[in-house]
């Protein structure tokens, strides 16, 4: 077995020989450097991105929006319109959550008015989007009223929990223009008051939008397929054409499609052209990604536009900026290969497979290591099953050390292109598999290989370098990755997914218990914390992670797994120290977060805010229902209980050798447990239940199924007194080679 390194004699219990009395390590030296780690790790977390502006002023703005409109249905020659706005403006993709799963015409034009996620009705619909079609009173020839806005106002303050105020827009402005049933919908004020509106756009449409700050244009419904879909394609750009005939001058001329068409959710256009929006992309604190809007960005952005005032405590989203960098021609930037929706759409069904898939190969896998197991444990008698063959255990190691990389080769998976092949899953599947192949020679051709944690921290290592390098390098790889989020679904569009933290937090903490074990037990809280901290910067950092509900999760995880490093049980007044620096680090950076402006803050600032001004409610609620839709319908609940009833077995079978492990290596304990504590709070603050869990089980159960089976075999790695057994477990006992075999 290979020596220590000799730097580290001086972390060890017992000093070199030669050493001064003197100079030998003082027993405060290791509390003041857990101290200094955690003040670092705090300041780390303190530093924000500048807070950016709007970039241009107007005195009009002209929304012009389709429902159904995508980055795929744009053509230099078939959407002439269109394809100029985004040639000169600046783009994005946008997301259109509203407040059902899918979001209709009507209720994505109602969320565009109201700022907020809304829903025209309450309940999913019957699988069809039916197009907006409201009840339309016109008692004058100027204005009109939408007939079933009282109603829809009451549902949505009464039924949904975002505190939606539909009609918002409408009444931060002094007056609206709508053209078109759906702008109708976004233009009504909460009583249902339209102030100005024609259902159709006039031939000359330029008095018309001069009449008010704020137009809304109905381009049509965009749905179908193949010539169908082109038609409507090509009628709602030649309105287009019309519309930016007859802006007014010094306008901003926003594009949109502001809701899907069919059941499944999409990413739709966004362009916004006019005085200091050209070029670039189109991004906001909402999403926190270059080219990424979501529909309720829409109303804050017109209101910035215009210099108006945004309504206290109605919008969700935040107005809309713009960063360089993006390519000049739209089919280089938002087609082909670039397709975020086409990416987005592909890992939607890949990410389903894989997760099921390797459920049930985990499944599968520790139900086969479990009789290994039971033969690995020598008995006491005088005769048992004999050991498992080396090539079966290797070939078990094996395959535990590739299910404990399937997670991270799903992230490096995601380098290929693989969503724009005929068959995607089965590409992913292929480039995943070779990874994990890969990952698993590399790990066992290294001379260490024979070294009981060698496997659980190479795997641990590798799992943590894999998220860290793709957080370092802007979180691509977890963009729209099956191992990572989907932009459609509204929820997280940059940094640290849980997924992602899952495995992150499983690598770092069980590869510091590891290293751990390398160190006298004073200075193993020092590793913890140390590592830990790392990790919390990586974490929280808003150009990391911009996870700050995820840091805090982290740091309560490493101050347990600081408290029980040095062995021993986790007394009260261990885990009263414990809880005790976590509180003291949250109270910090909540402090941090919440003395920034409302732009700058994260989520945990966010929602301090809106506890003390009496808005925090319908955000716990929106919580507790994604904990319980993600507890029933993911695949990782299944890697999260599978992995504890494994854990379960191998600690409380008379054969599982888990406490034997945690005996010998305490530190792997405290890794083990402050992964668990991180990732539980981790799913339940953020409203994914046990998805970290199940990440973080995925990667660390197999691992530490194979360490407990090299703890079970080397257990009686002793020299037997001659001629009186082979071995426990061995093929017999004898007094010499004339007495028969005994067998009891």
């Amino acid at each position: 077995m290979t020596a220590a390194p000799r730097w580290l004699d001086g972390l060890r219990r017992v000093p070199r020989p030669g050493t001064p009395r003197g100079r030998r390590t003082r027993g405060w030296v290791p509390y003041l450097v857990v101290a200094l780690i955690a003040v670092a790790a705090l300041a780390g977390l303190t530093v924000r991105p500048a807070e950016q502006t709007h970039p241009g002023s107007a005195d009009y703005v002209v929304m012009a929006a389709a429902a159904g409109l995508r980055w795929e249905d744009l053509d230099p020659e078939r959407t002439p319109a269109l394809w100029r706005e985004a040639s000169l403006g600046s783009v994005g993709w946008l997301s259109v959550r509203s407040a059902r799963s899918v979001t209709c015409p009507s209720d994505g034009w109602l969320t565009l008015g109201a700022g907020n996620f809304a829903a025209w009705r309450t309940g999913e619909s019957d699988g069809r989007c039916p197009e907006a079609a409201p009840q339309l009173n016109q008692p004058d020839k100027f204005g009109a009223s939408v007939v079933e806005q009282p109603v829809v106002v009451r549902n949505n303050q009464d039924r949904m929990p975002y505190g939606t105020t539909p009609g918002a827009l409408a009444e931060s402005v002094r007056c609206t223009v709508a053209v078109g049933p759906g702008a109708a919908i976004a233009a009504a004020r909460p009583f249902g008051r339209v102030d100005r509106y024609l259902p159709e756009l006039p031939a000359d449409a330029a008095e018309l939008l001069d009449d008010c700050v704020l137009s809304i244009v109905d381009l049509g419904t965009i749905t179908g397929t193949g010539a169908q879909r082109q038609a409507a394609v090509a009628a709602a750009d030649a309105t287009l054409a019309r519309v930016l005939a007859a802006r007014p001058e010094r306008s901003l001329m926003m594009i949109a499609g502001v809701a899907d068409t069919e059941r499944a959710s999409r990413l739709h256009v966004a362009i916004a052209e006019g005085p200091g929006w050209q070029g670039g992309w189109l991004t906001s604190a909402s999403t926190g990604r270059d080219g990424y809007l979501q529909l309720v960005d829409l109303a804050p952005t017109v209101l910035s536009v215009l210099e108006r005032p945004a309504p206290e405590k109605l919008f969700a989203g935040y107005a809309a900026t713009v960063s360089p960098d993006r390519p000049d021609d739209p089919a280089e930037a938002m087609q082909g290969e670039h397709d975020a929706d086409r990416r987005a759409i592909a890992q939607r069904g890949v990410a389903q497979i894989f997760f099921t898939v390797l459920a049930i190969a985990q499944f599968v896998l520790f139900a086969a290591v479990v009789p290994v197991l039971i033969r690995a444990r020598r008995h006491a008698g005088p005769a048992g099953p004999p050991l498992p063959p080396p090539r079966l255990v290797a070939l078990a190691e094996s395959a535990l050390i590739a299910a404990g990389l399937a997670i991270p080769a799903a992230l490096v998976a995601d380098l290929a292109p693989w969503w724009t092949a005929d068959h995607p899953a089965w590409l992913f599947g292929s480039a995943t598999a070779a990874l994990m192949l890969a990952g698993t020679a590399l790990v066992r051709l290294v001379p260490r290989f024979s070294s009981t944690l060698w496997p659980m921290a190479s795997v641990a290592a590798i799992s943590a370098v894999v998220v860290a390098a793709d957080l370092l390098t802007g979180a691509r790889l977890q963009l729209n990755g099956v191992a990572g989020y989907s932009t459609v679904h509204g929820v997280r569009y940059a940094g640290l997914g849980s997924v992602g933290l899952g495995a992150f937090v499983a690598g770092l903490l069980i590869l510091a218990g590891c290293l751990g074990q390398w160190v006298s037990r004073r200075w193993r809280p020092v590793v913890m914390v140390f590592l830990g901290g790392v990790g919390v910067v990586m974490v929280g950092s808003p150009y990391l992670g911009a996870d700050p509900v995820g840091a805090i999760a982290v740091t309560l995880g490493v101050c347990v797994a600081a408290a029980m490093s040095r062995g021993g049980w986790l007394t009260f007044s261990r885990f009263g120290w414990a809880a005790l620096a976590g509180l003291v680090v949250t109270a910090g950076f909540a402090v941090f977060d919440l003395s920034r402006s409302p732009l700058e803050q994260g989520t945990l600032g966010r929602f301090l805010t809106a506890l003390g001004n009496g808005t925090a409610g319908p955000a716990m609620q929106r919580a507790a229902g994604a904990n319980g839709q993600a507890l029933l319908d993911s695949s990782l609940t299944l890697l999260a209980l599978g992995g504890a009833l494994m854990l379960a077995f191998c600690q409380f079978s008379p054969w599982g050798g888990l406490n034997r492990l945690f005996g010998l290596h305490p530190a792997v304990r405290a890794g083990l447990a402050g992964t668990t504590v991180a990732t539980l709070i981790a799913g339940v603050l953020g409203g994914t239940a046990l998805g970290a869990a199940g990440a973080a089980a995925a990667v660390a159960v197999p691992v530490v199924v194979l360490t407990v089976l090299r703890v079970l075999l080397h257990a009686a790695d002793r020299t037997p007194p001659p001629g009186e057994t082979d071995g426990p477990g061995g093929p017999s006992l004898r007094k010499s080679d004339e007495d028969p075999v005994v067998v009891r």
